[in-house]
């Protein structure tokens, strides 16, 4: 994906998340120079199988499993430190160099313990089906400015200063729904233990990232969790508290929209989310458990069950054309192999009539039927092919009738969890 002309590329998902992300990042990251971390938390883990070995990176970019590749956590980010560290201190114990390789965004918020502890005890976080882990209301905190960044760990009064502020609005909100409270005092503990640590690898992401396209450097700008979780344009509220879209990419690194030279989007060859909110393609029964099976489809942070549908072509197609999306990867075909038809919804029908795309209002989304064009399975494993005239004609057919439908070329095809079971088109 990386040549002449393409030197800074964004990789989105384009369904609800959890598309396999994490591998393709890890796969163009062999060409890459520095891989950028622009949005989310600890909440959306990345998996990566190298070998027999498994990595789950919840806040380091993927990138890190390529000696020499630079990575960064951006700004649109916020960071748990703890999980930081752990994933450090994990990487190092297998074997991998981090040191001099890492750079936390000095913009970047934090999540701190009031945060978990709000999100795990509201209602709203249960009814939205949130992670619990403190992503909303740091990102709530950030936009009330109240917020603690990186950057202010320099200056001890002020953290006080805003960890009490913070303290005292959980505490505020905690009373409506729990005896539970936050403590000041524990926070600022935690603070005074992990802010050399940090501090150590706080940087002005976005000017050593702006430097680096400056010098030609190919820069690989990777999101967390879908784009149909996008705060403005997902199915809100059952959406994530950030941009997830490439519009977010420029922002969450610290970057120039037009520095962006291509944004690559990634889907699943079926549908899949986690948590509630609507899901057209939904299989209900047994024939959704098996391809949860199959697909081993039980989140890498949560190991909450997937919810599973076939191919939702009107999501998808949104998902393209809010990201300006100039090629796809489709992830986790070898999934349908066992399957004499497949479906692959063209259109949803609403009261009688029929919409092309996708609607805004979840109640409308809530309500539509799925019109599917059955396709013609495969009836053979794909499971680690790597060359496309491998491939099974059908399931080339498949592919292309995908690649049609949303107007943009297939760049990928991943046929396993490894590096190596990828066709390279």
């Amino acid at each position: 994906m990386f040549d002449t002309k393409t030197r800074t590329l964004v990789v989105v998902g384009a369904q609800w998340g959890d598309e396999g992300k994490g591998k393709l990042v890890d796969v163009l990251a062999e060409r890459a120079d520095w891989v950028v971390r622009y949005q989310g938390g600890a909440n959306a883990g990345h998996t990566v199988h190298i070998g027999d070995a498994k990595f789950i990176l919840r806040q380091i970019p993927s990138g890190i499993l390529h000696a020499g590749v630079r990575c960064a956590v951006g700004n649109g980010v916020v960071l748990d430190p703890d999980t930081l560290f752990s994933e450090v201190d994990r990487l190092v114990a297998d074997g991998i160099d981090v040191e001099g390789r890492l750079y936390i965004s000095d913009r970047a918020h934090l999540v701190l313990p009031y945060h978990k502890l709000l999100d795990g005890e509201s209602s709203a976080s249960k009814e939205i089906g949130t992670t619990g882990r403190g992503i909303g209301p740091a990102y709530e905190d950030k936009v009330a400015r109240r917020g603690v960044r990186v950057l202010d760990l320099r200056h001890p009064a002020r953290v006080r200063q805003l960890v009490e502020r913070g303290v005292e609005h959980a505490n505020g909100q905690l009373a409506r729904f729990t005896d539970r409270r936050a403590d000041a005092e524990a926070t600022m503990q935690l603070l005074e233990r992990i802010t050399p640590r940090l501090l150590s690898l706080s940087e002005d992401v976005g000017l050593c990232v702006h430097q680096a396209i400056e010098s030609g450097a190919a820069v690989l700008l990777e999101g967390a969790q879908g784009s149909l979780l996008d705060i403005d344009h997902g199915t809100y509220p059952f959406v994530t508290s950030s941009n997830t879209t490439s519009g977010g990419a420029a922002i969450g690194a610290g970057i120039a929209p037009m520095a962006i030279d291509a944004v690559l989007g990634v889907v699943k060859a079926y549908t899949t989310r986690v948590g509630h909110g609507p899901l057209p393609t939904e299989i209900p029964g047994a024939l959704g458990e098996r391809i949860r099976e199959l697909g081993n489809e039980f989140g890498a942070v949560t190991g909450r069950p997937r919810r599973c549908g076939w191919f939702d072509g009107p999501a998808a197609r949104y998902a393209t054309m809010i990201n300006a999306l100039d090629s796809v990867v489709i992830t986790k075909i070898d999934v349908l192999d066992v399957f004499d038809e497949i479906p692959f919804c063209v259109d949803y029908k609403y009261k009688g009539s029929v919409l092309k795309e996708f609607p805004a209002d979840i109640s409308v989304l809530a309500e539509v039927q799925p019109v599917y064009k059955n396709i013609r399975g495969w009836k053979k494993s794909l499971a680690g092919i790597k060359q496309w005239s491998e491939l099974p004609t059908v399931a080339q057919d498949y592919l292309k009738f995908l690649s049609d439908y949303l107007g943009i070329p297939i760049s990928m095809v991943s046929t396993g969890p490894g590096r190596e079971e990828t066709i390279h088109l």
